[in-house]
This record gives structure tokens, C-alpha cells and sequence, in this order.
């Protein structure tokens, strides 16, 4: 691809391109945008021209964005973000603290810290909003990444060169079953009795993902049931358990109360679980808002402020 960096780029025509990479089609981008079928085509090839690379492959029924297109992909989605935000730091003064932050976080963040952080922040500043969404880990990150979250808030295998992260806490997973199963209130189980069980899980227990080291520990035990069922959020999981359809890890300490009303029962190993540790997420080439900064620093300061080891839950 030659040398672009001096070129002038129509906005519109980059958003029309990301758009169409998010629909995966130009029709779903057409009927997103509002607009004809033909002029989203024509606005992808006038791209195209300007940058000479064929960003899309389209041929024969395909629909492939290319390494040149993925690339732009990205870039334009971090510059979607930084637009989007432009309304909230341009409105971001005065003595009333006022903005809107909005967290990203993975499905099983349990967090007391956090918890009292948002109570506090809402009791002094009553006129800042909040949106929390919930994904994957890998999808949290990708929000930070392109500007589309104030910060994030998951567990991390790989940290991304572009972004900055603060351990808050580490949880420890432990392996359960429910009450229908039949390995439920033995208390002579061992780690080989789980070697065949049918089992449940995170989309993220791989060895390549966020949770690594179940998966290595179900590897190195030999752990080789069939893998029943999986989901990204921790509920639909503890369902899955609960449900009897296999045995399957959960956080330690978020099922505390479920284990103490005898509802879930823990099995090995007891002895050193698998650790994982939970990061809060900026984008330091992100421009925060008043209300952003005054809260990251809020949260920040108590984990500052408690003893080394303190935040280590299992």
C-alpha cells in the first residue's frame, strides 16, 4: 500500500467503511446508514481508490475484510470513539461535576472496593451518569482500545501494548457441582475422580484466553469429560452447574453464599486453585472527562490506601 500519511480523508466515507466491517455486509450497512445499496458500494470503492488497496474482498459471494482493511478497521474505530466523546468533554466544565462514564466489564466482577467507589461517587456528584455493559474479557479490552469505554474492568492473559492496567484484585477458581450430581456432598473426591466428568465452562477456559490457568490445570490432570456446555457470563454458568449438566469452575469467593446454603459443593483441588487476576483498564491516548478521571482516581486511591494482599479473595 503506498504512502498515505500526508492525505486528506472524507470522515464520511471512513465511517460508511466501518460500518460496513461491523455489519459484514453492504446491505445491513446500507439499511444501518439509511441509505441506497449502491451509494454505501460506491463510497467503499472511492476508499479504495483514495488509498489504493482493496480493503474488502468481495468476490464470488465472499465477504473478507483484508489485512490493509483490518488495519483501517481499527484505526477508524478509535476515531469513532474520540468523536463520539467530543460532546462530553466540550460540555465537561463549570463547578457542577457533571458527564457520563461508561464501564465495560466481564461478567463475574465482584469487587466490594468498586461497589463503594460508585456509592460515594453518586452521593457527591448526583449529576453524573453511568452505563455498564457487560462482554467478554477480549471484548472489553477492544472497547478500551477504540474509545468506546470510559475504562474496563476484566481479567487479562495478554496485556495490549496500548493500554495501561492496575491489578485490583486476584480470584481464585475452585471446581463445583450441583445438588442433582452425583459427586454432590462426597467429601472423599479426588482430583483424579474428575478425569471423565462432563463439564462446564467459560467460552474464555482456553489456553490462550482469560482463563488459562483452569485450562492448564484441566490439562494437566488429564481432565478430559466432554465439555457440555459453555457461556461468557458467570450466571449462565452457575445455571449450567446448578443444573447438574456437568461440574465446572466458578470464583471462589463469589459463590461463598451459594456454598453456605448448600446449593453448590466444592471439589478438588482445595489446596492452590487456579489464580486469575482481575484489571482495571484505561486508554492512556484517551482524553477523559472530568467525571472519569475524578472516579478512576477515587477507585485507585482505595486500593493505594488497603494493605499489600488485601484485595486476594479465594
Amino acid at each position: 500500500m503506498e504512502d498515505i500519511s500526508k492525505r486528506r480523508f472524507d470522515w464520511n466515507l471512513l465511517h460508511t467503511f466501518t460500518v460496513i466491517v461491523e455489519e459484514r455486509s453492504i446491505t445491513g450497512a446500507a439499511n444501518r446508514l439509511l441509505l441506497r445499496q449502491p451509494s454505501v458500494s460506491n463510497a467503499l470503492k472511492r476508499l479504495e481508490d483514495q488509498i489504493g488497496a482493496r480493503l474488502i474482498d468481495r468476490e464470488r459471494g465472499r465477504f473478507e475484510v483484508t489485512e490493509q482493511g483490518l488495519a483501517l478497521y481499527h484505526e477508524c474505530r478509535e476515531i469513532c470513539g474520540a468523536i463520539g466523546r467530543l460532546s462530553d468533554v466540550m460540555q465537561d466544565s463549570g463547578s457542577q461535576l457533571t458527564g457520563h462514564l461508561h464501564l465495560w466489564m466481564a461478567s463475574h466482577v465482584v469487587f466490594p472496593p468498586l461497589d463503594d467507589a460508585l456509592f460515594e461517587f453518586n452521593r457527591q456528584h448526583p449529576h453524573v451518569t453511568y452505563e455498564i455493559n457487560v462482554a467478554t474479557s477480549s471484548h472489553v479490552v477492544s472497547q478500551v482500545l477504540s474509545q468506546q469505554a470510559s475504562f474496563g474492568i476484566c481479567l487479562v492473559n495478554e496485556q495490549h501494548p496500548r493500554l495501561d492496567y492496575r491489578r485490583l484484585y486476584r480470584e481464585h477458581f475452585g471446581f463445583f457441582c450441583g445438588p442433582t450430581h452425583h459427586l454432590f456432598g462426597r467429601q472423599d473426591v479426588t482430583l483424579a475422580d474428575l478425569r471423565h466428568e462432563a463439564f462446564v465452562s467459560f467460552s474464555t477456559d482456553q489456553l490462550s484466553d482469560a482463563l488459562a490457568p483452569v485450562a492448564v490445570l484441566r490439562a494437566r490432570e488429564g481432565m478430559k469429560g466432554k465439555v457440555i456446555a459453555t457461556s461468557p457470563h458467570l450466571e449462565e454458568v452457575r445455571r449450567l452447574i446448578n443444573a447438574g449438566l456437568g461440574i465446572g469452575p466458578l470464583p471462589i469467593h463469589v459463590v461463598k453464599s451459594a456454598l453456605d446454603r448448600g446449593v453448590l459443593w466444592q471439589l478438588p483441588p482445595y489446596e492452590a486453585p487456579p489464580a486469575i487476576d482481575i484489571y482495571l483498564v484505561t486508554n492512556p491516548r484517551m482524553s477523559l472527562g472530568r467525571a472519569e478521571r475524578f472516579f478512576i482516581d477515587n477507585l485507585t486511591s482505595r486500593l493505594a490506601a488497603a494493605p499489600d494482599g488485601y484485595f486476594i479473595y479465594s
